[in-house]
């Protein structure tokens, strides 16, 4: 007999064994949605120090100090530098505005051959006074001058302007009120009077002033150099241009060969480009740093125009430079000049045929700059050519070489004659000096010099500034 057994437990499916941790597969890893950005916070750093930067810079050149506190500021050498010049007045192209005050430098006998320098674009009369100083001493009556926007001439306007209205119109309003008058000055009026000064300040707010750099063309330095000579009664004069000057005032000399005696060019490039690198005084940031930091200001006046200026004399540069927003006015100056200028085309006028010539060159400055000066040698065949051993600045490094090539070619020249122009006597004097011949006595009238020497005069009218340099009101 068979026994038949149920084997239930085989035919039962087994259960499948749980996956244990260990052999489970770990899903790929997703990066966390918010993760920070490693870029953000220099982003946001980056733009919060430009709005500061902004910011500060803005509000700064709100504060305009005021004259003595920046004349007593200065360098010694500045402040004695100005204190042996004086100050002339020289009227815009424009009527109605008031005359630019223009800072001149002399020295030497009036009686002798007169030389008149015309510095370049960043530059003044203090780069020259070394050369001032040597040609003197070697009898030869020289001046310069501050070109308006550079040095101790003004170099700002004010002028009258429709207030813009609007938010900002009238926050610009509010701003400069208080700047002038304080800010309880309302307050103050009616505690005085007793009333609020409506008419006063809505009179006030339609207009405003305007602080403009001035920014003057070839055509207005031209004029500007004109009433210098002019009024310092230097007509004829020997011109020493130097650096960009040439480019400035090139169509003056054209226009007025007969008031020039000779002209003199120093490191001038065959575009008339000066040496000082205007973009560094224009673009924000850089301009600050080369203006605020002495390394800095160094660093590009020995790349780009000497390397043998002692660093006293290059802070004196800078601070000059820095004061009272004069990079606004070179910077405007330069864009003005004629950059299409060609200097074999001006020497070669007919006007220039009869006019003595001298070319003063760096000869160690650099390979490109060697042969720049051949092309402008070129140019000018007529030109007496010489080289010097200073920088494109040759007025700091190498002064007295420069003034001795300067003054040989003065001398060179046969000896100028000026016309004296003798004033009328008035009918009041001729007819007491007739009396006194008729009566046969010699008549002494005194006070009433034929020739006009006002301009060496020493006293308040002549423009010699006070003890502190700011007796004259300059724009400053």
């Amino acid at each position: 007999m068979a026994i038949i057994t149920e084997e239930e437990d085989n035919k039962k499916p087994h259960p499948k064994p749980k996956p244990t941790s260990s052999s489970k597969p770990s899903p790929p890893s997703k990066p966390p949605q918010n993760a920070p950005n490693p870029f953000a916070f220099w982003f946001y750093f980056t733009i919060t120090v430009s709005i500061i930067t902004f910011f500060f810079i803005s509000f700064s050149s709100l504060s305009r100090q005021d004259p003595k506190s920046w004349f007593l500021s200065l360098p010694t050498s500045l402040r004695q530098h100005y204190s042996k010049g004086r100050t002339i007045k020289v009227q815009q192209t424009h009527p109605d505005r008031s005359p630019f005050e223009v800072f001149t430098a002399e020295k030497g006998v009036t009686e002798s051959e007169k030389v008149l320098i015309v510095h370049g674009l960043g530059l003044s009369s203090f780069g020259f006074r070394k050369i001032i100083e040597a040609l003197g001493e070697r009898g030869v009556h020289v001046v310069a001058f501050d070109l308006p926007g550079n040095g101790f001439s003004d170099k700002s306007t004010v002028e009258i302007e429709e207030n813009p209205g609007g938010f900002f119109g009238r926050l610009r309003f509010v701003v400069s009120e208080i700047q002038e008058k304080g800010l309880f000055w309302a307050f103050d009026e009616i505690v005085a009077t007793g009333q609020v000064p409506f008419e006063e300040i809505e009179a006030r707010a339609m207009k405003r002033e305007v602080v403009k750099p001035i920014e003057l063309g070839p055509g207005e330095i031209g004029k500007v150099l004109g009433q210098v000579i002019e009024t310092m009664g230097l007509a004829p004069v020997h011109l020493v241009l130097h650096d960009s000057a040439l480019g400035m005032v090139s169509n003056w000399v054209l226009e007025n060969v007969k008031s020039v005696r000779s002209v003199t060019l120093i490191d001038t490039g065959s575009k008339s480009i000066g040496a000082l690198p205007l973009w560094a005084l224009e673009v924000p940031l850089v301009k600050e740093l080369v203006l605020g930091v002495s390394y800095a200001h160094a660093l590009l006046i020995r790349m780009s125009c000497s390397r043998g200026v002692g660093g006293a004399d290059l802070d004196a540069h800078r601070v000059l430079l820095k004061g009272r927003a004069g990079t606004k006015a070179i910077v405007g100056m330069g864009k003005k000049l004629n950059h299409s200028f060609d200097i074999a085309e001006w020497g070669g006028s007919d006007g220039l045929k009869g006019v003595p010539m001298q070319l003063l060159w760096s000869g160690s400055w650099s390979k490109e700059w060697s042969e720049e000066g051949r092309r402008v040698a070129n140019a000018l065949p007529k030109a007496t050519f010489v080289t010097h051993s200073g920088g494109r600045w040759p007025q700091e490094d190498a002064a007295d070489e420069v003034a001795g090539h300067i003054a040989n070619f003065v001398s060179s020249l046969p000896t100028t004659v000026r016309k004296v122009h003798e004033e009328p006597i008035p009918e009041r004097v001729q007819k007491l000096l007739d009396e006194a011949k008729q009566s046969g006595h010699h008549g002494h009238v005194h006070g009433h010099g034929h020739e006009d020497h006002s301009h060496n005069v020493h006293g308040p009218g002549a423009g010699y500034p006070d003890p502190y340099g700011l007796g004259h009101g300059h724009g400053w």
